[in-house]
């Protein structure tokens, strides 16, 4: 479907969205001060070798050290990024491989952590967006998440075209071009040779410790990873980004340049489609339907559940009818916020239950229709016995939630906190806990001011009958910087 780009940039953070029909579909965000080092490629030097570890230390610039094992030394065989031909390369030991003052071409893999370098392979590949360029390593390869059935003809199709000239390099078919067409997968072979003489051209030039190459960042990933036949209009907010982008496109995207423009209207862009407030609403759990339905949505650690409900929806002839208007209404809402949310890994959706095996089928190829859309690969499963609908959608990056969220420090990522009176009785329980270990002259109760509000009115007389019991005075403080779960007990 045709859609639109915005871009908002500030030198903090990047951020882009995706529109279609006027609707916010993708939000994709990067902030410059967590943007990390893999995938970039160094001009290298051994400072030290490690026989022991079978490893050694490489300086690439930076503050640390970073960190190559022997096993990340390429030797010539089909690398780890190719696929298993069944026979295991012979291991050299590091030592007979590197020495120390050497000079070295590295990629990071890893980036670096606490006191820990990064990690370093000497196997360089560079990611496009169908595929991922291997100019160490002649071997034509393709996804093992591709069906079986067709990597064969993908293989001869890409060895067709990589090996159509006298240049080098291997290719490894990427999941998501496994529907590519040759002009595709041609146009991004041109593109990942382009960067690499770029790289080499740096490596003859730059002194050692240099930088030769730096992943894309958000806006130039926006033209090589989301531009399409169907894009119409790429608006950015600022001049000078405006201007670098175009100077890449001209480079790497001749054909995206023509839809690039300068955003300069007064109102803010993302303001164009309220996208700041699509975005709120993409935190919560609730999504409301035009119809009056409604989704709940939660996202756990092992899997996403989606619920379906009529909400104030009676518009419809029958309740069978109003049900079915609504799950397909919901199909089409879902696909949608997978997106938005960027949710992946297993997603269970609890449609509601139809009667009619048709309205079911209905419902599921709607559902199918709007995931088709989506670049990010997806498998979806028919109504299950329960009536549930099982999906996979492939994990690209953090969710939106991740991103711009972190678990509350009330709740600790529950969602829920206990009601003031069970915090209450907990803290008479853990009064008699204490005077029964302890002999203090008395006992001085931290809490909420909803808490102590409780303690003091409506349960005044079990603390008072409490502090009878055990013999010691009990005083209450009210602490406004703390949740209603949380308290503290002083022995006085």
């Amino acid at each position: 479907m045709p859609h639109d780009i915005l871009i908002n940039w500030s030198p903090q953070e990047t951020r882009v969205a995706l529109v279609q029909n006027g609707a916010l579909q993708e939000i994709h965000i990067e902030r410059s001060l967590e943007r990390g080092l893999v995938g970039n490629i160094y001009a290298g030097r051994v400072a030290r070798v490690l026989p022991g570890m079978q490893s050694a230390f490489i300086d690439i610039g930076m503050e640390r050290s970073a960190f190559l094992h022997v096993a990340d030394v390429f030797t010539g065989v089909h690398g780890k990024h190719a696929e298993a031909d069944g026979q295991a390369a012979p291991v050299v030991p590091i030592e007979k491989q590197v020495f120390e003052g050497q000079s070295l071409m590295v990629q990071v893999i890893k980036d670096p952590i606490g006191s820990k370098g990064a990690r370093l392979s000497t196997q360089i590949s560079i990611a496009g967006r169908l595929l991922v360029f291997l100019p160490q390593d002649n071997h034509i390869g393709v996804s093992q998440k591709i069906p079986l059935e067709l990597r064969e003809s993908l293989r001869k199709r890409l060895v067709h075209l990589a090996h159509s000239d006298e240049d080098k390099g291997g290719f490894i078919l990427r999941t998501n071009g496994e529907d590519a067409t040759d002009a595709q997968l041609q146009e991004d072979i041109d593109y990942l040779r382009k960067t690499w003489a770029k790289v080499k051209a740096a490596s003859k030039q730059l002194a050692p410790k240099s930088l030769l190459h730096q992943d894309l960042n958000l806006l130039q990933r926006v033209l090589r990873d989301m531009v399409d036949e169907h894009t119409q209009t790429i608006r950015i907010d600022s001049q000078e980004q405006h201007t670098m982008l175009q100077q890449f496109g001209k480079e790497f995207m001749p054909s995206a340049v023509a839809k690039l423009s300068h955003y300069k209207g007064e109102r803010p862009i993302f303001d164009l489609f309220n996208i700041d407030e699509e975005i709120q609403q993409a935190l919560g759990r609730k999504v409301v339907l035009k119809s009056g339905g409604y989704l709940i949505i939660d996202q756990t650690e092992a899997l996403t559940t989606v619920d379906v409900n009529t909400g104030g929806f009676v518009g419809a002839r029958n309740f069978e009818d109003t049900i079915y208007k609504t799950n397909l209404e919901a199909a089409g809402a879902i696909a949608r916020q997978l997106r938005l949310r960027n949710l992946g890994g297993v997603i269970v959706t609890d449609f509601i239950d139809m009667q009619s095996a048709e309205h079911r089928e209905s419902v599921l190829a709607e559902f199918s229709k709007h995931l088709s859309r989506d670049k990010v690969k997806t498998s979806i499963s028919p109504f299950s016995a329960l009536g549930l609908v099982e999906m996979t959608r492939k994990r690209t990056r953090e969710s939106l939630a991740q991103l711009l969220c972190e678990p509350c420090s009330h709740c600790q990522g529950r969602g829920i906190v206990n009601t003031a009176r069970t915090t209450a009785y907990n803290i008479l329980r853990e009064i008699l806990r204490e005077a029964r270990q302890f002999s203090p002259r008395e006992f001085r109760v931290l809490a909420s001011p909803k808490v102590i509000d409780l303690l003091q009115e409506e349960e005044s007389l079990h603390l008072a009958g409490l502090s009878e019991f055990i013999g010691k005075p009990i005083s209450l403080q009210a602490e406004f910087g703390i949740g209603d779960e949380q308290f503290n007990i002083v022995l006085l």
